[in-house]
C-alpha cells in the first residue's frame, strides 16, 4: 500500500492509502506502485487515476508538483485538484465558454492575458474531460 496524500492552497483534496496512482507529468504519464524509487516531478493538467480498496477513482488536476518518498509515500502539491464525482461539469462548460470568449477578445499582443485565459481555458475543459468521462463509467 502506498500512503497518498493530495493538497491544494484551499486544503487536503485526499488522503488514504491506495494501491496504484498514474499521473500526468511533464515528461509523460506515469504509474506509481509500492516501492516506487523516490522522485520529484513537475505535474501538468490532466488526469489523476488511482485505486484503492474502494475502486478506481479520478481526479481533475491543474498542475503542481509531486515527491514519492521512500517508505511508500506519495505527495502532490497540486496548483487545483478536484474528484471526479464532484465535478460540476454545467459550471465547467460555463467557465470554458466565458474563457473561450475572452480568448475571442483578448489581444495577442497582451502575451500574459492572452497566456491567463489559454490555461483557463485548458484546465476547464480537462475538468469537463474527467468528470464526463467519471460520470459515463458509472
Amino acid at each position: 500500500m502506498i500512503k497518498f496524500k493530495i493538497v491544494t492552497p484551499e486544503g487536503s483534496v485526499y488522503e488514504d492509502e491506495i494501491l496504484q496512482c498514474t499521473i500526468p507529468t511533464q515528461d509523460g504519464e506515469i504509474t506509481v506502485l509500492p516501492n516506487h524509487i523516490p522522485l520529484v516531478s513537475i505535474l501538468k493538467i490532466g488526469e489523476i487515476k488511482f485505486r484503492d480498496k474502494d475502486g478506481e477513482h479520478a481526479i481533475a488536476l491543474a498542475g503542481g508538483f509531486l515527491e514519492v518518498r521512500g517508505g511508500n509515500e506519495l505527495i502532490i502539491l497540486a496548483d487545483n485538484a478536484e474528484r471526479a464525482e464532484e465535478i460540476d461539469i454545467e459550471r465547467a462548460e460555463e467557465a470554458r465558454k466565458h474563457a473561450e470568449e475572452l480568448l475571442k477578445k483578448a489581444d495577442q499582443t497582451a502575451d500574459i492575458d492572452f497566456a491567463r485565459i489559454q490555461a483557463a481555458m485548458e484546465r476547464e475543459l480537462n475538468r469537463i474531460r474527467v468528470g464526463k468521462r467519471w460520470k459515463n463509467l458509472r
